[in-house]
């Protein structure tokens, strides 16, 4: 069986981690899988949502498998974690927006992965942290800096220097996850939500995405120059006449994506 899952449904992206016997842990295998989907993915136009999520109902990804890390020197576990970040950078710098489902434990790398998309949904009854620091690390492939940008840096810290896990029901107290529902209702959620994005403008949310993004790594003003920019593009499309129209007409927008 392949490592990773990949398939197209419905201008939807499925990628599923496909360890179950091995908790979908991560390895130099999983991240070079990961690599080449998510470049199919992203110069795949057929393809308008992603979702992320595990195999079976225990965990989504608990981190890296140790079994191929604990001998390792510092370099290779460095030139590892370099894999697992670039993963993690490509992942966020997708076109298309992602959603992560998360079906089970994740911690370490895997919650990194998480942090790396766009929307995070989890199940009830599992948890999530950054438990490096218990190992004498810390985390290595973005966690100490998407997760202070999500949630604020006092719960960061606290996450990351305690190595504290934590409740779905908490995560989406903290604002780590947006929503929290039973395993059997995880995957129609994501699906929800993937169909609710399909029904705008393909251009529009490109752009609305770029906007949010970019405009999180400069000033504001640097950044209300970038919303006008990406305003100006979905101005002149075809899709905003068609869903200024539909409005008015009372119907569903037919949008064309130009």
């Amino acid at each position: 069986m392949p490592s990773v899952l990949y398939e197209v449904c419905r201008e939807i992206a499925h990628v599923t981690l496909n360890r179950e016997e091995a908790l979908n842990l991560l390895n130099t295998t999983v991240i070079q899988r990961l690599h080449n989907v998510v470049k199919d993915i992203s110069d795949n136009p057929q393809v308008r949502v992603v979702i992320l999520s595990g195999a079976g109902n225990k965990a989504f990804c608990p981190g890296a498998d140790v079994k191929d890390t604990v001998y390792q020197s510092p370099e290779e576990i460095l030139r590892f974690k370099n894999q697992l970040g670039d993963l993690c950078n490509a992942i966020e710098a997708l076109p298309q927006p992602t959603i992560a489902a998360i079906n089970g434990f994740a911690f370490g790398a895997g919650l990194e992965l998480a942090l790396a998309c766009d929307i995070r949904i989890a199940v009830d009854q599992t948890l999530l942290g950054l438990p490096e620091t218990k190992l004498g690390l810390i985390p290595g492939a973005g966690g100490t800096q998407r997760l202070p940008r999500l949630i604020g840096e006092s719960r960061a810290l606290e996450l990351i220097l305690t190595a504290k896990r934590i409740t779905s029901l908490e995560a989406y107290q903290y604002g780590l996850v947006t929503k929290v529902v039973s395993h059997n209702k995880l995957e129609d959620e994501a699906v929800h939500i993937a169909e609710e994005i399909l029904g705008n403008g393909p251009t529009a949310v490109r752009l609305a995405k770029f906007a949010v993004k970019q405009g999180l790594k400069t000033d504001m003003e640097s950044a209300l120059k970038l919303e006008k920019t990406a305003l100006l593009k979905a101005l002149n499309t075809e899709d905003r006449d068609i869903g200024i129209k539909a409005f008015l007409e009372k119907r569903r927008p037919g949008f064309t994506g130009k």
